[in-house]
């Protein structure tokens, strides 16, 4: 049986050094870390999937808190049972989470909802404070950089010039280019 930590956090100026020395204080025979939403997908976050992949039965996988792991109750879910399929065990470092116990579970469980409800309450506040701020017109969203350069865009695409080659050298998006071709073909009609 090996122990395996798990240290996670969102953003790239973020430490990772706190949650790496709780995971090695705790057994912890390995850590793998990354600087990754929790937000993404299981997926998205290499170093879980390896993670995931590598371990086996009798297998403890270790976080120092259940959110290091999932944001959402649903895939907090799916790592879950992805482990239990595997006979790995999870446990938390700073929560009373132990999946090898009826009541490790079931904190373990409710621990999932707090995160959820949280992220939504999050969410929630965030939307409260745009509408405020565009009330007050402190708030008008991100400029519009392609638009600025639809002439650009149609007299290059005149010129000859590949859509990816357009987007690359205008340095916007190619879903823009196609948009302003969209819509000078449908003024022209």
């Amino acid at each position: 049986m090996k122990t395996y930590g798990y240290a996670r956090v969102s953003t790239e100026d973020q430490d990772l050094t706190i949650q790496r020395d709780a995971l090695l204080a705790a057994g912890c025979d390995s850590v793998r870390e990354e600087k990754v939403s929790g937000q993404a997908s299981t997926d998205d976050r290499k170093e879980l999937s390896i993670l995931l992949q590598f371990l086996r039965e009798g297998d403890c996988l270790v976080v120092t808190r259940i959110d290091r792991l999932a944001r959402s109750l649903k895939n907090l879910q799916d790592i879950v049972h992805q482990l239990k399929q595997k006979g790995v065990n999870l446990r938390a470092t700073e929560q009373q989470v132990d999946t090898s116990t009826a009541a490790g579970k079931a904190f373990f469980d409710m621990l999932g909802v707090f995160a959820e409800f949280e992220t939504n309450l999050r969410k929630e506040r965030q939307a409260e404070g745009i509408a405020k701020a565009k009330l007050k017109g402190v708030y008008k969203g991100r400029k519009p950089t392609a638009q600025e350069k639809a002439d650009d865009v149609l007299r290059l695409a005149d010129e000859g010039l590949k859509r990816q080659d357009i987007a690359d050298q205008l340095e916007i998006g190619i879903a823009s280019v196609y948009r302003i071709l969209k819509n000078s073909k449908a003024a022209a009609v």
